[in-house]
């Protein structure tokens, strides 16, 4: 009887006994990542950019892009207070007439150098902000995996929790396997990488 009830049932005790296997690995794979089983997880945005060889990589570049662009701030500004010098020495041998030209001439040059150095730091901010959206974007799978190998339904901003176990944060298993997944970006088709 036992035998005729199994080779009936074979469908439905399969399909219980895949479920059960599926139910038991997910824990597994939880448990190799540090996480625990949970159907909602969380990571550091900012950790996660901040701590993987591709951020690291951009803010050495947005840092030494910073560095000289401070360095030529400093240069002009050298320049113009020589310049404003010379002018204010000239003033006091010309007309107001012949003067007046010339302020108006410099004032227009420390216009254009202070709209300029703007416009350059204006855009690296601009690269710094593209370049995490891509990073984002290439993390993107990586995350998916990893919310379908823990059998999760969610990461959430792990700033944005009140309250969670450290064990539901799996920013340092995201940062490791993105690391080997895109390295530190160099070289990559979606032009993040030098």
């Amino acid at each position: 009887m036992l035998s005729v009830f199994l080779t009936r049932q074979q469908g439905p005790i399969w399909a219980l006994c895949v479920f059960l296997g599926l139910f038991y690995a997910i824990p597994v794979v939880a448990q190799q990542l540090g996480v625990t089983q949970s159907g909602v997880l969380t990571i550091s945005s900012e950790r996660l950019f901040t701590d993987s060889a591709f951020g690291q990589r951009v803010l050495r570049d947005i840092e030494q892009e910073s560095a000289l662009l401070a360095d030529e701030n400093e240069r002009i500004v050298a320049e113009l207070s020589k310049e404003e010098k010379a002018l204010t020495e000239k003033r006091a041998s010309l007309e107001a007439d012949d003067f007046r030209p010339l302020a108006e001439a410099f004032d227009r040059k420390v216009q254009s150098h202070r709209d300029g150095q703007r416009a350059k730091l204006d855009a690296l901010a601009r690269r710094s902000e593209e370049a995490r959206q891509a990073f984002y974007g290439l993390a993107r799978p990586v995350l998916i995996d990893l919310l379908r190998e823990t059998g999760a339904s969610l990461i959430l901003e792990r700033s944005s929790v009140f309250l969670s176990s450290d064990t539901s944060d799996i920013t340092d298993a995201a940062i490791a396997r993105i690391n080997a997944a895109i390295g530190d970006g160099t070289g990559l088709q979606d032009g993040t990488g030098e």
